[in-house]
């Protein structure tokens, strides 16, 4: 199955190159507005798996956009914003965004942006299915997150190797995810095989 995207830029022609790469990389790209608040309406019609936002947009900005799609649950968002607005990444992670980029931008640079925010919505589905309360949600988050830190710091593994071992461990002790993640940073859990970098 491809990944779907609705893409929302005011730039007609950024618009376009974003389309041309997408297809040529196997995305279907299910629909496009230069519009936050179309973008809104897209994403709550289509279900993609990514929205791509600009922030500066008539109707509704990429940053408040971005903001009701994370609320919906309902896809991934990765923002675009132009060199000058850099002090808008912290508002844009606030928002919900998952991964950012600096335009103007190469397509080198946009495919693996693509990918961090699909993995990083993946593992969000995965911790909201496995807690109940937003609490415990944010909490599990937060544990999780350091403990990625440490094995890819640690034992050099990859951002989707250190999850996949979180929940994996989770699941085969019964545990809960924020458990094992606690483990990992107090040092009682390693992965099997691990060598500690600096130490090999």
């Amino acid at each position: 199955m491809a990944v779907r995207v609705v893409i929302a830029e005011d730039e007609a022609i950024i618009r376009l190159d974003l389309r041309e790469v997408l297809q040529e990389h196997g995305y279907e790209v299910v629909g496009e507005t230069g519009r936050g608040d179309e973008a809104v309406a897209l994403v709550r019609q289509h279900a993609p798996d990514l929205a791509i936002l600009d922030i500066r947009m008539p109707g509704m900005d990429g940053l408040a956009a971005a903001r009701e799609i994370a609320a919906d649950g309902r896809a991934a968002v990765l923002i675009l914003t132009a060199f000058s607005q850099r002090n808008l990444i912290e508002e844009a992670r606030d928002a919900g965004a998952l991964a950012y980029l600096i335009k103007p931008f190469t397509q080198a640079e946009l495919i693996p942006a693509i990918e961090v925010a699909l993995g990083r919505f993946n593992e969000m589905q995965a911790i909201k299915e496995a807690n109940a309360s937003l609490e415990e949600q944010l909490a599990t988050r937060r544990a999780v997150d350091r403990a990625k830190g440490l094995l890819m710091d640690e034992y050099g593994m990859k951002e989707a190797a250190s999850f996949e071992f979180i929940q994996k461990t989770a699941m085969r002790d019964r545990r809960k995810m924020r458990d094992v993640a606690e483990d990992v940073v107090a040092g009682t859990l390693r992965p099997p095989d691990a060598v500690a970098e600096g130490t090999a």
